[in-house]
């Protein structure tokens, strides 16, 4: 996997972040296979990239740093998304589903200094900055005991009582979740493994976990 630092970054990836701090994860890397093969980052909502959307309601939410991963048609994402301040990781083996793109992912948090990881997904416009604070909420004052607790955190989004995203990882999980993630599946078994240290935050008053997965999805897009 490969790191590519956009345009215009800042704050400065390369200066270690606050141990408290989390990274926003955006995993954007599939292929829409069942769009038609249309790269579901460049899929275009409010007038813009889908991806790009996604990187502000990470920011609006409170992350100040992001990590975007990409995969299909990488340079079309490079050129037509303006990703300026993120750090782009290259997931070459995107194909092989959303596991992979997680792992390239938390491969490139150590070294930067991060407590945890906030993760969302690309095609979810239905999820925005509201539920992104109230994991990052659940997540600070689970920190507040400590960065050593901090950094064990595991915090998920719910929507009726059912898990879904965005979902945090504190740092001494990312090993672990890595190994694991493999498929479409992500971080499911490793979370399945250790539901009663899940904390669950519901999210279902102030966002809608659909899934852009189909050409029937495209109305969820304005």
């Amino acid at each position: 996997m490969t790191q590519h630092q956009s345009r215009n970054t800042a704050p400065d990836p390369a200066r270690p972040a606050p141990e408290s701090e989390v990274v926003g994860l955006l995993l954007a890397a599939g292929g829409g296979r069942r769009l038609g093969g249309r790269p579901k980052a460049l899929l275009t909502h409010r007038g813009r990239p889908l991806v790009e959307h996604a990187v502000d309601v990470l920011r609006a939410g409170g992350c100040t740093r992001v990590h975007v991963v990409i995969g299909a048609e990488a340079a079309a994402v490079r050129a037509r998304a303006d990703l300026s301040g993120c750090v782009l990781v290259d997931n070459p083996d995107w194909a092989e589903g959303m596991g992979s793109s997680l792992r390239a992912g938390l491969e490139s948090l150590p070294g930067t200094g991060a407590a945890a990881a906030l993760v969302s997904l690309v095609d979810q416009p239905g999820i925005g900055p509201e539920a992104v604070a109230r994991v990052l909420t659940a997540h600070g004052s689970r920190g507040s005991r400590g960065s050593r607790g901090s950094r064990g955190s595991l915090v998920a989004a719910a929507y009726d009582g059912a898990r879904g995203h965005p979902v945090l990882f504190g740092a001494d999980h990312w090993a672990g979740i890595a190994a694991t993630a493999t498929g479409d599946r992500g971080a499911r078994a490793y979370l399945k493994e250790r539901g009663d240290t899940v904390t669950l935050v519901e999210c279902g008053d102030v966002a809608k976990p659909y899934d852009i997965d189909t050409e029937a999805d495209l109305v969820h897009l304005e």
